[in-house]
């Protein structure tokens, strides 16, 4: 697959995963990608810096089309740390770590993010603020969108060869069988 494929590919995935949740300017939205399962390979094993500068272009340009933050998952070699701007550090009140990403140690998304944000951040969690989200490869982002999570079905299932699962938050359900709950937030 080109990168310029990639890329197209990963900019409607994320406008759809967008409208999908309703976000709004200034919600949040995290990624975790893994180059090597979008080539193919078995995650962890084959990072490549140009496949992630695609993915992160395509949906970085997105996101800050709508006002929507982002946030780039590292890999489990940081614990899953997240790259973020000092905005989103500062705006959520997130902790800081002392972590720069590599592309064999944290990721070549979060290599990027890190790279080509204007002023990065590493940060321990997100404590659960992100709206909605985009895995790409298989690489757990479900911990740091608010409960509860809810699949989207898009019209993408993969990006390159790696399986694309995008998530969204809801409220929780509250006040048991007589409760009347507000369609639009379902």
């Amino acid at each position: 697959m080109e990168l310029s494929e990639i890329k197209e590919q990963c900019a409607a995935a994320a406008a759809q995963v967008c409208d999908a949740a309703g976000l709004r300017a200034g919600d949040l939205f995290v990624v975790g990608c893994s180059s090597s399962e979008i080539t193919g390979e078995k995650i962890g094993t084959h990072s490549s810096v140009e496949v992630a500068e695609a993915v992160f272009e395509g949906i970085e340009q997105t996101l800050r089309e709508r006002n929507v933050f982002l946030a780039a998952q590292c890999c489990e070699h940081l614990n899953r740390a997240l790259i973020v701007e000092r905005a989103v550090f500062e705006r959520f009140g997130l902790d800081q770590v002392n972590a720069i990403p590599q592309p064999k140690a944290g990721g070549s998304f979060a290599t990027t993010a890190y790279r080509r944000f204007a002023d990065p951040v590493a940060v321990e969690t997100l404590r659960q603020s992100a709206k909605a989200g985009m895995d790409i490869g298989g690489t757990l982002i479900g911990m740091h969108i608010h409960p509860v999570v809810v699949p989207l079905r898009i019209g993408y299932q993969k990006i390159g060869e790696a399986t694309l699962i995008c998530a969204r938050m809801r409220p929780k359900f509250v006040g048991g069988s007589r409760a009347v709950y507000d369609e639009t937030l379902m």
